[in-house]
């Protein structure tokens, strides 16, 4: 069974939380803009692949290899703490909770000051209303 959060506890659990949605975010902006420059980089070689550093490619991958490797981590901790991680580039989490003998989730996106919404598992996001 899911870990259930009261909203105190999932308030509280931020301490933790946040620093690990500010990394997942910046980790998946990093894979992204390596995964585009891989992109460019393929795409010239296509072409006629000239005046391309000959380490170029090589440091990009290691890039993305790392950011991925950031990405995995991030969901992995959030995960184990019992987050629903709901949009990695936007740092939107879930804290399943139970609301009215119901699960619910309790909602909460990097930037703001705490976990002040839930919203029932069908609605998503766009069903928030305040605690």
């Amino acid at each position: 069974m899911e870990r259930l959060f009261t909203p105190t506890e999932a308030n509280a659990a931020l301490e933790r939380v946040r620093p690990l949605a500010e990394a997942l975010v910046e980790a998946r902006a990093s894979m992204l803009a390596a995964a585009a420059r891989r992109a460019e980089l393929r795409s010239h070689v296509a072409g006629n692949g000239g005046g391309i550093d000959p380490n170029g490619p090589r440091h990009v991958q290691e890039a993305f290899d790392e950011a991925v490797r950031a990405v995995a981590r991030a969901l992995g901790e959030l995960d184990s703490l019992g987050v629903l991680v709901k949009d990695p580039d936007a740092g939107l989490l879930d804290f399943p909770s139970e609301r009215d003998g119901e699960v619910v989730l309790l909602c909460w996106q990097l930037g703001e000051p705490g976990v002040a919404y839930w919203h029932s598992v069908e609605q998503g996001f766009a069903g928030r209303k305040p605690i």
